[in-house]
């Protein structure tokens, strides 16, 4: 599929602003052409001392078509950029709407610095597409028609002339820009992409390569890789100005010529010497509109190249089935049922899950145990439909996740994972991130039951929760779930970093909070599973016990194993 077919569709939305930007130019050219060709003329007119009116109105004339080429010029101005800005807005909204169902997946393929370069870098590109690409084609091919219809009137011979021009500017020109352009194609927005990548992971990894004393290290890398980007910008620019200047030479060459074709058509008398400085003055300004030209190529392959980024990136959505509009109500009980239910990861030589079945009804409590890469954050994940099981299906309420709208199972659900992101803020702006209506009095209450009774709702909360221990954000996360109105509890290692006591506080008041509602926890800890209506254990990818904290304990299988350990450990403590 043609990388640019998205600009071309997005160019059509927004076609009364490019057809008054398309018409704006060509007034703005046809009367810049006509303003210096009537100002050649004046200047030779003066010479045979004409009458006052005939001065007079060429003067007008000059001072009229001043004033519409620049109102025409402002009016093109205006609008091309309006359609650019609309243009890029819309791109934005679009790639963004087409990113957000690839996640997390796609996280898992590219660096997050690349895909910033890509959101940010790639889409600013394409504004040069109209601009600098599909528009001046446009007008130079209408002003230079004109121009040459014009100029043909006087000699046929000198409009021969003018077309020749407009084939070297046009096309010679240009072609000679993109034999160059093709050996520095696409590596400048490749070495952004690495500088982008290098600055997100110095930021995110800051405090741990202080530690380790490998700041230095990475500092010189991105010193390195921003030396590199201006390197290749400096390339870039340099082959743009040896275009600028090939053009102003062929311009010149032209004019050159325009004036010996004149002088010799004059001695043959084919040709009134009045008109010769208004030729001149006409070859010069309509060539100025062919400037872009130079450079076209070089924008044209950035775009293409852009937009090849852009469209790799998120063609997986164009893959993606219709959305479903199965409901998930958030006033039901929820009732999950996996059937033989599969996944691996791409490019990973194991599955994650082997053929899961397991019943879980509605308003149980069911707890997941076992060791680490057992497999239990992702039966979360594809229970909120964040991921698509390799084989299988997942069944919530007897309907099959496939044909339930995400956005409700989301709503539906009362949700904790491994690592919650917080948003810089106040403590009250992170709790109220759903779209229900809480008064102070329900936050401090919330705040409360999570074990947080000193903190203030105006406290600061700063990008990623850098200020709050990782205890805090856990009961911060646990109170943002517990203010909403789900009937399924998914909690993945939700006290992990709490002390006992207060993790078991904040247990007691979780469970009475979700006493009819179904309630899936991911655990490594055991203690406290005895009020946990079934407990699954969980390795390599499979189910290999289940059933309540007193059954498991009398088999003194694997979890009367992993309890063992546990209160040695205890002990040892």
């Amino acid at each position: 599929m043609n990388e640019l077919a998205i600009l071309t569709k997005a160019m059509i939305q927004e076609r009364k602003d490019i057809a008054i930007a398309i018409i704006g130019g060509f007034i703005a050219g046809i009367a810049g052409v006509c303003l210096f060709a009537t100002s050649g003329y004046l200047i030779s007119q003066t010479v045979f001392a004409p009458p006052l009116y005939t001065l007079i109105v060429l003067t007008s004339l000059v001072k009229i078509l001043g004033l519409l080429r620049a109102a025409s010029r402002y009016a093109e101005r205006l609008y091309s950029h309006q359609a650019t800005f609309s243009l890029l807005s819309n791109l934005r909204t679009s790639f963004f709407a087409k990113l957000v169902p690839l996640t997390p997946g796609i996280l898992g393929q590219k660096r997050s610095g690349e895909l910033l370069a890509r959101i940010v870098g790639d889409v600013e590109s394409l504004q040069h597409y109209f601009l600098r690409v599909a528009y001046p084609p446009v007008i130079v091919v209408m002003v230079f028609l004109a121009t040459v219809l014009f100029t043909s009137a006087f000699s046929f011979w000198m409009a021969c002339l003018f077309v020749l021009g407009m084939l070297i500017t046009a096309f010679v020109v240009p072609g000679l820009v993109l034999l160059g352009q093709r050996k520095i194609h696409g590596r400048v927005r490749r070495q952004r992409a690495v500088l982008s990548t290098e600055v997100t992971e110095l930021l995110y990894g800051f405090r741990d390569l202080k530690v380790y004393g490998q700041l230095n290290k990475r500092e010189q890398k991105l010193h390195h890789a921003s030396a590199a980007l201006a390197d290749e910008q400096q390339a870039a620019a340099r082959h743009l100005l040896r275009g600028q200047s090939l053009h102003a030479f062929a311009t010149h060459l032209i004019s050159w010529g325009v004036l010996v074709l004149g002088a010799y058509l004059i001695m043959g008398g084919s040709l009134a010497g009045v008109y010769l400085a208004m030729l001149i003055m006409a070859s010069l300004t309509v060539f100025e509109e062919a400037a872009p030209m130079a450079t076209l190529p070089a924008y044209k392959q950035d775009s293409e190249h852009a937009a090849k980024r852009l469209a790799e990136t998120v063609h997986a959505a164009d893959l993606l089935p219709p959305q479903p509009s199965g409901v998930l109500f958030v006033n039901q009980g929820i009732s999950i049922e996996l059937s033989g239910v599969s996944f691996q990861y791409k490019d990973e030589g194991r599955p994650a899950l082997r053929d899961i079945s397991l019943p879980i009804p509605a308003g149980s409590k069911t707890a997941i145990v076992g060791p680490s890469g057992s497999g239990k954050t992702t039966i979360i994940e594809l229970l909120l439909k964040l991921r698509t099981p390799t084989d299988g299906q997942i069944l919530l309420n007897g309907a099959s996740v496939k044909e339930l709208d995400e956005a409700s199972i989301w709503q539906a659900s009362n949700v904790v994972l491994q690592h919650s992101h917080f948003f810089r803020g106040t403590i009250r702006e992170n709790l109220l991130l759903n779209e229900e209506c809480h008064s102070d009095e329900e936050l401090l209450a919330m705040l409360d039951k999570a074990q947080l009774p000193n903190v203030s709702l105006d406290d600061t909360v700063y990008e990623k929760g850098e200020n709050l221990s990782e205890g805090e954000k856990q009961r911060l996360a646990l109170a943002r779930a517990m203010l909403r109105k789900g009937r399924l509890w998914l909690l993945d290692e939700p006290t992990s970093s709490l002390d006992y006591v207060t993790e078991q506080r904040v247990f007691q008041n979780l469970l009475t909070q979700a006493e009819d509602d179904t309630l899936l926890l991911i655990s490594h800890r055991l203690t406290g599973l005895e009020e946990m209506d079934r407990i699954l254990v969980m390795d390599q990818g499979r189910v290999i016990e289940a059933g309540t904290y007193s059954e498991l304990m009398e088999q003194k299988g694997y979890f009367y194993e992993l309890k063992q350990i546990e209160l040695q450990m205890i002990g040892e403590a």
